[in-house]
Formats: C-alpha cells, sequence, structure tokens
C-alpha cells in the first residue's frame, strides 16, 4: 500500500522548512528553497490583489487587551489567545487575528460612499495559543501569517463583493493547482461561543447563500462552523489520506462595524453603518504551502518551484556553456542552478533533478550548435533547442503561472 504524501518528510527531504525545540513547537522556520516558494506565493497574492483593486497595509502584531474586548475575541476567544503581557499599566496581547487593526485603520479617516467599496489586504502575522497535541507540521502552527482582507462597503454592494472574492479564490486555485473538496456554509451552533445577536445571523446568512447560489456552487450547511461574529463560506481542501481543513474563507460581517462604531457618510450627507467583508484567499501561507507540498508531492508549477531550470553539462568542457545560460537565465528572472559534473554521473545528476520542471544537458554536440538538449519533469524530450529559445518558452511559461510545462510553437 502507497503512503501518503507527508509534506513533513517532503519538507525536510526537500530542504524547506524544519522546526527545533529551543525555537519551540508550532514555530517552525523556512530555509532558502522554502522561503522561495513562501516568497512567490506571498506576491503571487499581493499581485492578484493589487490587480482586484484592493490596497496593502501593514498593522502591528500587538494589541491592547481593550481592543479585543471590543471586537469579542476577548470574551469568545480568549481560550485560543496568548495570555496578555504586562506593559506597565497596560495589558498586550499577541493578536489572534487581523479583522480589528483593519476596523481600526478604517475607522481612523472619514470615508465617503463614493469611496466604497473599500478593499484592504494584509499578509500579516497572527497567534494561536494551539494545544501541543494537534501541532502538525506547517498545517496547525501557533505562528500565523495569514493572507487576510476586509472590503467595507455598502449593504447593496456586499453580495457582488463576496461574489468577486470567490471568483478570486477560484483563479489562485487553478493557477496553484489546487482542487477544493468542498464548499461548506458555516453557520453557528448551540452554546455560547457565538455573538448573540438573532437578526445578526439571519440577515449575513441570507445574503452568503444569495452568493452560493449566484455562483452555481454545490454546497453543505454545517452548524457549529461559523465564526463566533458571523456565518462564513469555507473552501474546503483535503490532504492525499482524505483529511479535511479549511483554506479560503469569505464572510460577511454586521457584529464588527457595530462594535467599532463604523461608518460613511452617504449621499443624503448621513452617517450610514458600513457591512464588512472578509475574505481569504490562499488563507494560512503556512497551510497552503504545506497543501501544495503534499498535493504536488514536491514537484511545484513551473513558476512556484524553488528551481526553475537544471542546466547539466555532461563533461567539464561544457561547464563554462552551462554557466553562461545560467546567468542568462537569471537575468531574465529565472530561478536556474548547474549541477556540474563534479556532483556525479549524468544519470545521478537527473535523478537528483527530478523534481525541477526543467532540464538543460549541454554536451559537445549541444555546445558546438549553441543548442540544448530539453527534459520537462513529466518525461517529455522536446527538440533541442537554441539556448535563447529555451529561456523564452520557460519564461513564458513562467508569467503564464498555471500548471502546465510546455507550450507548443
Amino acid at each position: 500500500m502507497t503512503t501518503p504524501p507527508d509534506h513533513r518528510r517532503i519538507g525536510r527531504e526537500l530542504d524547506l522548512f524544519d522546526t527545533d525545540p529551543l525555537m519551540g513547537a508550532g514555530l517552525p522556520y523556512w530555509l532558502p528553497d522554502g522561503a522561495i516558494v513562501r516568497h512567490t506565493l506571498e506576491e503571487y497574492v499581493r499581485e492578484a490583489e493589487r490587480r482586484a483593486g484592493y490596497r496593502h497595509v501593514y498593522s502591528p502584531v500587538l494589541g491592547k487587551r481593550e481592543l479585543y474586548e471590543i471586537s469579542g475575541h476577548w470574551d469568545h476567544y480568549s481560550e485560543d489567545m496568548f495570555p496578555p503581557m504586562e506593559l506597565g499599566a497596560e495589558q498586550v496581547l499577541l493578536r489572534p487575528s487581523l479583522c480589528p487593526h483593519h476596523a481600526l485603520i478604517y475607522r481612523s479617516r472619514s470615508h465617503s460612499y463614493r469611496e466604497l467599496p473599500l478593499r484592504m489586504a494584509e499578509l500579516g502575522g497572527m497567534y494561536r495559543s494551539e494545544l501541543s497535541g494537534v501541532l502538525g507540521g506547517l498545517t496547525r502552527v501557533r505562528a500565523i501569517t495569514l493572507n487576510d482582507a476586509h472590503i467595507f462597503c455598502t449593504l447593496e454592494q456586499a453580495v457582488e463583493e463576496a461574489r468577486s472574492a470567490l471568483e478570486l479564490i477560484g483563479r489562485a486555485y487553478a493557477d496553484l493547482g489546487i482542487r477544493p473538496a468542498r464548499y461548506r456554509l458555516s453557520l453557528p451552533g448551540e452554546g455560547g461561543k457565538y455573538v448573540a445577536d438573532p437578526e445578526l445571523w439571519r440577515r449575513a446568512t441570507a445574503l452568503l447563500r444569495e452568493v452560493l447560489d449566484g455562483s452555481g456552487i454545490r454546497y453543505e450547511a454545517a452548524e457549529g462552523e461559523a465564526a463566533f461574529y458571523g456565518p462564513k463560506i469555507d473552501v474546503q481542501i483535503a490532504d492525499p489520506a482524505g483529511r479535511e481543513a479549511t483554506l479560503s474563507t469569505v464572510q460577511i460581517d454586521f457584529h464588527q462595524p457595530e462594535r467599532f462604531d463604523l461608518h460613511y457618510i452617504g449621499p443624503d450627507g448621513a452617517k450610514h453603518r458600513p457591512v464588512m467583508v472578509h475574505r481569504s484567499i490562499i488563507g494560512s501561507v503556512e497551510r497552503a504551502v504545506a497543501h501544495l507540498v503534499e498535493s504536488h508531492g514536491g514537484a511545484f508549477p513551473p513558476w512556484l518551484a524553488p528551481v526553475q531550470l537544471a542546466i547539466l553539462p555532461v563533461a567539464d568542457e561544457q561547464a563554462e556553456h552551462a554557466h553562461d545560460l545560467a546567468r542568462r537565465a537569471r537575468d531574465l528572472g529565472l530561478r536556474a542552478e548547474v549541477a556540474d559534473p563534479a556532483e556525479g554521473t549524468l544519470a545521478a545528476r537527473i535523478r537528483a533533478a527530478r523534481l525541477v520542471p526543467y532540464q538543460a544537458v549541454i554536451g559537445a554536440r549541444e555546445a558546438a550548435a549553441g543548442l540544448v538538449a530539453v527534459r520537462l519533469r513529466d518525461g517529455h524530450r522536446p527538440e533541442p533547442l537554441p539556448a535563447a529559445e529555451l529561456l523564452r518558452r520557460v519564461g513564458d511559461r513562467v508569467a503564464a503561472r498555471g500548471t502546465g510545462l510546455w507550450d507548443q510553437p
């Protein structure tokens, strides 16, 4: 029986990330190749958000206890937060989410209805006091980098903004090769975990059902899975062993605009309460990378791969040609490395680079003709190409994103 891919094992084998007991459980560090994957993913998200009209902000990872009392986190979520730190006469906490900070940023300036929807995004750190028994690799950690955004809009704009957020998630999944397992409408359950405001829940739930129904998405309702302040659409993923987790979310929130007394000036000159749409394209960067490692078995899409082009001179006589090609590739923004003959036989070097999307083999014949022999990760071997043509083809695939390896001329 084949053992399902495990991102912890693959991550160690590929030198992507690791942990150290002195840093603490649930606090992984990223090695250079893992940092490339993470950085590339983060930049992809920022660019996708920028094109979709989001403006990016930075906010601190600490906040006064009073902030989380206003937001409701202290009353409804404190068991998952780290204890307060005494700072003179004040108590400060590591934030468990970014939404209270974004509410304050919105509140710091007056806004007209003409500015709405105002789309605010951040890749920001947050912290959860997870028990040691549930921690695992990158999927459950205590220090989280969240791809978060909050859209402040009118009630009439909320459904369209939430629908657009779902489309953004779908495009990202196509580029990353992620397949959602199912869509879930997460509703409140029994107990005091949730804000006690039935009308708030009814209105938000009705709008999210309108979003899902209008998008033609099949979904399941699940009680007890909502955020404490409102219902949400969860995009569920499954690992190779069939274990399910939430990666992306879309929420419509009436609670926090009320708690923070947010408003905008309407066309009538009066103050009106905005709606707050929460959305995350890839959720936690850590969980997203873990899923990508497992779903691709370490063979990342070309644009995301730590090394995109492995260049293999057959003998030392071709080493100069190989290093020249690597320099040209890097000048074009590609991640290229040379595997010199000193690192082993050609067959051994080809096996070592098996997860690299593209291999360029340069022997005496190729060097004399100004060509490279191309090997694709999937086993295909296109005809030998001039070096400039290979770099153009690879550059085009990387720029196009997606999961495909090769375009026909």
